[in-house]
């Protein structure tokens, strides 16, 4: 492959797999990978770092790309249940590094190969737990996309085999990793916004919804749906809970919450700290959406925080949010107020106080290859990253909170230490999930 194909082929990737978070494209993209190519040769063996991609969708190419950055990194195994992402996936490989992986279905058989020192899981969410366990089991050190697990109980799982084993794990919260998202924080932890009472987030998507309804089928050719399936109940083949639209079936994952909210609230509790909310409440529905899907397509979710309340809005199909931004993320001080988004930050003051003047503060560089380039500098120095285990696990169950509430339909009061809803039974019950065909849950807290 050419220098022309190559630069083609890894911008059609990023471009077709981008799904609005600021993902990599572009001709600086394509001299960094270059660059990075060409300096992988030089690196010896003792300094490479092997990496094994298991899932080899777009999230999971857009990731294994920006791991290429980092000249010494090579990916010597990729794993998918479906023939045609190995595929891609081994494009890709070949592309940035001159060669082709091992191509495996079973992930099992990645881990325990002692030629692999970082495992990036990028599988659907239902899929999140047991590469990451058994990984660390393994001895190895995580990159695991988010949120951190499906259900609570399997992020407490994947928290406990990472302190028991010692592994460094970073969530693929890249915004933590961004140059105006910190720029930011720094002014809302400054004390400059006096007190902060309401924080606010939202991800209003005019691209997302609508799916249709498509009748069950066979798996395509190439497909180990049963491994697909996994821990996840029997269902009849459906290409709408398949790939990329996972994302709205309960049995998967927990619709924009779990997808977009992760990212809003990660950067919401950052300013706010690490504290849990103490009363959550959630409506919404399927409004304006008519097809198989399950999660909402408008939700709002109400928390109740020690000093503060914080609202998570989400809808679909319709891009007009709040200071009309598709998405973004502000705190209410009493004396001005600050929204961020990806394309920068901005003060403004409460009109009545002179303590502050307007800001308006720049977009800072994509930040996925930051944050892949802090985990891989804690892989060597045994540090803990910017987006570590114990706030993956805190940001990704504060995410879950607010779907507890709303499939329940009533308010959810959280023990923090217990780990458990105290006055809703049912939402109790949602904070594990049940495992099927044979697969057990390690370091369960349920069971």
């Amino acid at each position: 492959m050419n220098n022309q194909n190559r630069r083609e082929f890894m911008r059609n990737t990023l471009i077709s797999s981008g799904i609005g978070m600021g993902l990599l494209q572009g001709p600086l993209f394509a001299q960094q990978a270059e660059k990075a190519k060409e300096e992988a040769k030089n690196v010896s063996p003792n300094e490479k770092i092997n990496v094994a991609l298991i899932g080899c969708g777009g999230i999971g190419k857009v990731d294994l790309s920006t791991f290429f950055l980092n000249p010494e990194v090579d990916c010597n195994v990729i794993c998918d249940i479906d023939d045609a992402m190995l595929a891609e996936a081994e494009k890709l490989v070949e592309a940035q590094r001159g060669h082709k992986p091992d191509k495996e279905k079973d992930f099992r058989k990645v881990i325990e190969r002692k030629d692999v020192d970082i495992v990036l899981v990028a599988t659907p969410d239902h899929w999140h737990a047991l590469p990451t366990i058994y990984a660390c089991d393994a001895g190895k050190d995580v990159y695991c996309e988010k949120p951190l697990g499906k259900s609570i109980d399997e992020g407490r799982a994947i928290l406990e085999a990472a302190k028991k084993n010692n592994r460094i794990i970073q969530m693929g919260t890249q915004w933590r990793s961004g140059t105006h998202y910190k720029e930011a924080i720094d002014f809302v932890q400054s004390g400059k916004l006096g007190k902060i009472r309401l924080v606010r987030a939202w991800a209003y998507l005019d691209w997302v919804g609508g799916i249709g309804n498509p009748p069950d089928s066979d798996p395509p050719a190439g497909v180990d749906y049963d491994m697909w399936l996994g821990p996840a109940p029997k269902r009849p083949f459906n290409k709408n809970r398949f790939h990329f639209n996972f994302r709205w079936f309960w049995d998967y994952a927990g619709g924009l919450m779990t997808d977009w909210g992760v990212h809003l609230l990660n950067i919401c509790l950052w300013g706010m700290g690490l504290e849990m909310p103490k009363r959550v409440s959630s409506m919404g529905g399927k409004f304006v959406v008519d097809d198989n899907s399950e999660t909402p397509d408008t939700q709002i979710a109400l928390y109740e925080f020690p000093s503060f309340n914080l609202v998570f809005e989400q809808q679909m199909l319709g891009g007009i949010g709040p200071n009309g931004k598709p998405h973004g993320m502000l705190f209410c001080g009493s004396e001005g107020t600050l929204v961020i988004d990806d394309g920068g930050w901005e003060l403004t003051p409460e009109p009545k106080k002179k303590s502050l003047e307007k800001i308006v503060g720049e977009q800072g560089k994509d930040a996925r290859p930051a944050h892949v380039r802090n985990f891989l500098d804690c892989v060597k120095s045994r540090e803990q990253p910017v987006e570590n285990i114990e706030l993956a696990h805190f940001v990704s169950t504060v995410a879950h909170l607010g779907n507890l509430a709303f499939r329940t339909q009533a308010e959810v009061h959280w023990d923090p230490i217990a780990e458990k809803v105290t006055n809703n039974p049912k939402a109790d019950a949602l904070v594990g999930c049940e495992y099927h065909n044979g697969w057990k849950l390690p370091y369960s807290r349920r069971g």
